[in-house]
């Protein structure tokens, strides 16, 4: 049965640099850090690379995140991954859970989150699916 979380998060986003590699304007990484709020109560790390052009508002970002905490009270940890893709300033994201990532009473978590900016708060909505507790 499907089931459906929301909140909102704080995120940090910090540049990085590969050692060895060539500087290239158009790639960058990321480190990123965050505290869930609301109905998952999480914190995160992950890496993030991102693409942009010469074309205003045309870039991409692919990242992976792992999300330790609590899901509307049961604890574990999972692993979402990120694509997302703005072409000209017309965005389309992809959030999924990382099949098999759960762990402790997260095991068996599947779904997608969507993430929206309103008057500059970042907000999550997350459809996902767990087992039956055994």
């Amino acid at each position: 049965m499907s089931e459906h979380a929301g909140g909102a998060f704080d995120v940090k986003l910090a540049p990085e640099t590969v050692t060895g590699r060539v500087a290239d304007a158009s790639l960058g990484q990321m480190s990123i850090d965050k505290t869930f709020h609301g109905d998952l109560k999480a914190t995160s790390t992950g890496a993030m690379l991102t693409a942009g052009t010469a074309a205003k508002g045309s870039a991409d970002y692919v990242a992976l995140e792992k999300v330790t905490g609590t899901l509307k009270a049961r604890a574990g940890s999972f692993i979402l991954m990120h694509n997302a893709t703005m072409t000209r300033g017309e965005g389309l994201l992809n959030v999924i859970v990382v099949p098999d990532s759960g762990t402790g009473a997260l095991a068996g978590l599947t779904g997608k989150m969507t993430i929206r900016i309103e008057a500059g708060k970042h907000l999550y909505d997350f459809d996902y699916e767990l087992p039956l507790r055994k």
